[in-house]
């Protein structure tokens, strides 16, 4: 096993360590408000208001077990360790059939493929419209159902792509049971966009958008479905996700509303022709139009290294969100519709208006489709998610707590990250409480890639990098996009080949709010990022449009781990 230990010292070693006992009053969720000292229930209230804690981070249900030495220690791969063992799970949250207007595939090919290129779980979202909702939100069960019989080892949920009022697609799923189709039928029918002629901007439709999160968390509140997730797709293709839109479903509904996508699925459409279509990866490949937000920069309709803008922009939008305190996930998926180099086609007389859907795929016998710019799930892109156990309630709940990292064309096989502290350790999505003054470093643990991806070559990890950002609590102005504090502090280079590489990050003696995020790269394209080569210098290139070879340009990005002193 080859290892690469190296440590970025920045903290005066000559000064006593805190005392690593138990944590400030103010901090110890453990201890009842009524049990607090009027200065100690001020300091907790304003660290509430801010984000930072309860209202916050710990309302989405993130810092449970926080406190607990080596909470939350899970290594990399698919096994677990430490004090709370992890499977890490790879799946897919955006994947079309044969019951969207613009798809063809059945539910099992999705799933079968979907397992034959290792994810343990999918969620069928087949497109929100008057004719899915009338008829494909029903017709698709039975074959979802049929899947999670022929497919035992995976898990496959039924939601939908919901046209968000106001703005752009979401992925909305729930934990499968006796009412899935009744509750995903009633929201499409009463908060679907295009069901409800609601896409425009306007204050009534955003409020709707926020109504129709409203109604999924009382289907959870009732029991009616046992859970409900949204994330949002695509968010920067057509610029209409305002950011204080995102803000507001995350604050309506901060256990329904948990994310977006880090990287859009599509990806297979910046292969050049004649070998591929030729487009934008991700079909971004757009301008600004009547609905979208007017501070974004031109930059942002394009991937960056496959990337949505939102994502790759150190110090942007993602990053203004995360120094709010407050979490908010990013994902990776296929949004297969039709996929690269298949054989396959929709049959002539196929009549959806009609059914509903399309009639079963056949064999095209016009040779490979080179004009298709999608994957099928698993081949390009996973999102891997920390999960206590194979089951829907684990990889649900393991999204919302953010227990997630993703990858392209399989750069890595397995990420490990621990924030560590006054006798404590906690991983992606947590909080890291401690005492002011404590030491804390950032220790990482990454598989490399052992087995030749689905383009048949192995991949290597060239460069990994830490970013760091300062938490700053609400923002006076919710469209902004801008977290000037956050850059890239540390970047390593990855020497070994094969094994597991360690890597620690010092982040010194910790006296205000901050959280680190992860991201690596092949090193293939880099380019100094749009806030400066002392933001970032060595970020993820602008994609180009019909020039952009997915498999040529690979990166893996995980979630952020918080750390709060009193």
């Amino acid at each position: 096993m080859a290892h690469g230990h190296h440590h970025h010292h920045g903290h005066d070693h000559g000064a006593a360590d805190p005392e690593s006992g138990p944590l400030p009053e103010a901090l110890d969720l453990a201890v009842p408000d009524a049990e607090l000292s009027p200065a100690q229930l001020s300091r907790r209230g304003m660290l509430r208001s801010a984000g930072l804690l309860g209202a916050g981070i710990a309302g989405a249900g993130l810092v449970a077990g926080a406190a607990t030495p080596a909470a939350a220690v899970g290594p990399a791969g698919r096994g677990g360790g430490g004090g709370r063992r992890l499977r890490w799970l790879a799946g897919d949250h955006h994947i079309h059939t044969q019951f969207s207007s613009d798809g063809m595939y059945r539910v099992g090919d999705q799933v079968r493929n979907g397992a034959r290129f290792g994810l343990d779980w999918m969620v069928i979202t087949d497109h929100g419209s008057v004719n899915h909702s009338r008829i494909g939100v029903e017709k698709v069960n039975p074959e979802i159902r049929a899947a999670r019989e022929t497919h035992d080892d995976t898990l496959v949920f039924q939601g939908l792509e919901w046209n968000i009022p106001s703005a752009e697609h979401g992925t909305v799923f729930v934990h499968p049971g006796r009412d899935e189709v009744r509750v995903l039928k009633q929201f499409e029918t009463d908060y679907d966009g295009s069901v409800n002629n609601a896409s425009g901007n306007s204050p009534a439709n955003e409020a709707l958008a926020i109504a129709g999160l409203d109604f999924l968390a009382e289907q959870v509140r009732r029991r009616k479905v046992q859970d409900a997730l949204m994330l949002a797709n695509h968010p920067a293709r057509q610029g209409v996700d305002s950011p204080h839109e995102i803000r507001g479903w995350r604050d309506a509904q901060p256990r329904i509303a948990v994310g977006f996508e880090g990287a859009p699925g599509h990806q297979a459409a910046g292969i050049a022709e004649p070998h591929g279509p030729g487009g934008g990866r991700g079909y971004y490949a757009g301008s600004p139009g009547p609905n979208s937000f007017p501070g974004y920069p031109a930059e942002s309709y394009r991937t960056w290294g496959g990337f949505d803008w939102m994502t790759a922009t150190v110090g942007g939008l993602w990053d203004s969100l995360l120094s709010e305190g407050k979490p908010w996930w990013i994902s990776a998926n296929s949004d297969s519709h039709a996929n690269y180099a298949d054989a396959s086609a929709r049959p002539e007389g196929s009549d959806f208006d009609t059914n509903g859907y399309h009639d079963d795929p056949v064999y095209a016998g016009t040779g490979l489709n080179l004009s298709a710019g999608d994957f099928w799930p698993g081949q390009y892109s996973r999102t891997h998610v920390g999960s206590t156990d194979f089951s829907y309630a684990a990889v649900m709940e393991g999204i919302r707590r953010g227990r997630v990292w993703v990858d392209h064309g399989g750069l890595i096989a397995g990420f490990d990250a621990q924030l560590r502290g006054g006798g404590r350790s906690v991983t992606l999505g947590d909080t890291l409480l401690v005492r002011r003054g404590t030491k804390v470093e950032l220790r990482l643990e990454i598989e490399l890639a052992h087995t030749p991806n689905w383009a048949t070559f192995l991949p290597r990890l060239a460069r990994v990098d830490v970013i760091r950002g300062a938490v700053t609590g609400e923002p006076s102005d919710r469209d902004t996009f801008h977290a000037p504090d956050t850059r890239v502090v540390k970047s390593f280079d990855v020497d070994e080949t094969e094994g597991t590489v360690t890597f620690t990050y010092d982040l010194g003696r910790v006296s205000e709010p901050a959280y680190v995020r992860v991201r690596g790269t092949d090193g293939k394209r880099s380019q100094v990022g749009l806030g400066g080569a002392n933001i970032d210098p060595a970020g993820p290139a602008l994609d180009v449009l019909g020039d952009a070879d997915p498999w040529e340009d690979l990166w893996f990005y995980a979630n952020p781990i918080w750390v709060l002193p009193e």
